[in-house]
């Protein structure tokens, strides 16, 4: 394994690849989803208040964010247990990866780990079909980021891509 980023990793850097849990017993790699745009949302935890109003507001931008051809992963270090069950009752419909075991190492290689806390830190990425970073966010941990960077981000790749 290479280094840990103590930065989030910027524009322009292939994105590090991963297999994490979706559910217990099946697992979602980000290789299997090249050749679209990937939106990681990385946040703290499943049942904070903050974290459940930036995993609806991007449950509300699926249809603005598959326009584009775009996929949407939320990723914390809660088990794909707790996932499921915060999923069921918000109503997401999109996967949730467990970045649980080892607790926070692909957020760590994002530079999207909070050492202090022992968490997710509340990040966001957009991937292009190729694997490289196209556009990355840290947002302060109580402030919910919306959605709009990610969609300007995604508009980007349509005018760049032919």
């Amino acid at each position: 394994m290479t280094a840990m980023p103590n930065a989030l990793l910027a524009a322009g850097v292939p994105a590090p690849d991963f297999t994490l849990h979706a559910t217990p017993d099946q697992t979602l790699s980000l290789q299997e989803l090249r050749g679209a745009p990937v939106v990681l949302v990385f946040y703290p935890a499943d049942w904070s208040a903050v974290c459940g109003d930036e995993l609806v507001v991007f449950n509300q931008a699926l249809p603005l964010i598959r326009k584009q051809g775009g996929v949407v992963l939320g990723i914390s270090v809660d088990s794909a247990w707790c996932h499921q069950a915060f999923a069921k009752d918000r109503n997401l419909h999109f996967d949730l990866l467990a970045d649980f075991e080892p607790k926070g190492a692909i957020s760590r290689l994002y530079g999207a780990y909070d050492e202090v806390h022992g968490c997710s830190k509340r990040a966001l990425f957009v991937i292009d079909g190729r694997g490289a970073i196209a556009w990355s966010y840290l947002s302060p941990t109580a402030i919910n980021p919306g959605a709009d960077g990610v969609l300007d981000a995604l508009d980007q790749l349509a005018k760049e891509t032919p």
